[in-house]
C-alpha cells in the first residue's frame, strides 16, 4: 500500500501539492515512486520560471523510465529543490519531505480544489 498523507491534494499525474502558507510545495507521490523503481536524475526547472495548467515542468528519469512531471495549476516557481541534482533518490526515499521538487506561488489558488483529496488519490490507484 502507497503512503498517501491526509490534508494533501493529488492529481491523476501522481503529483502531491501541499499548501504551506501562500505557496505551495510540488512532488511526486510515493505511489509514482514506487512505480518508476529507483529513481537516478531529475531535469529540474529555473526558479522565477512561470507554467500554465499541465506545463512540464520536470523530467524524472529511472532505472525503468523516464517521465515527465507537469505543473498541477498555474503558477510561478519560487524555489527549487537543488538538493535532488546530486540525491535524486531523496524522491523514492522521501516522497512527501526531503524530494519535494518545487514550490510556486499559485495563479488562482481556489484552483486547488479541482485537484483530489487523499481519499480521492487513494480510489484513484486502487488502494
Amino acid at each position: 500500500m502507497s503512503e498517501v498523507p491526509e490534508g494533501q491534494f493529488y492529481t491523476k499525474e501522481h503529483e502531491w501539492i501541499r499548501v504551506e502558507g501562500d505557496e505551495v510545495i510540488i512532488g511526486i507521490t510515493d505511489h509514482a515512486q514506487n512505480a518508476l523503481t529507483d529513481i537516478v536524475y531529475i531535469e529540474l526547472p529555473d526558479g522565477g520560471e512561470t507554467l500554465g495548467d499541465m506545463d512540464e515542468f520536470a523530467i524524472v528519469e529511472s532505472v525503468k523510465s523516464a517521465s515527465p512531471i507537469f505543473a498541477p495549476l498555474a503558477g510561478e516557481i519560487t524555489a527549487v529543490n537543488e538538493s535532488l541534482e546530486d540525491e535524486p533518490e531523496l524522491m523514492n526515499s522521501d516522497p512527501y519531505g526531503a524530494g519535494w521538487i518545487i514550490r510556486m506561488k499559485l495563479e488562482n489558488p481556489d484552483a486547488l480544489s479541482t485537484l483530489m483529496s487523499a481519499a480521492d488519490y487513494k480510489a484513484e490507484i486502487g488502494e
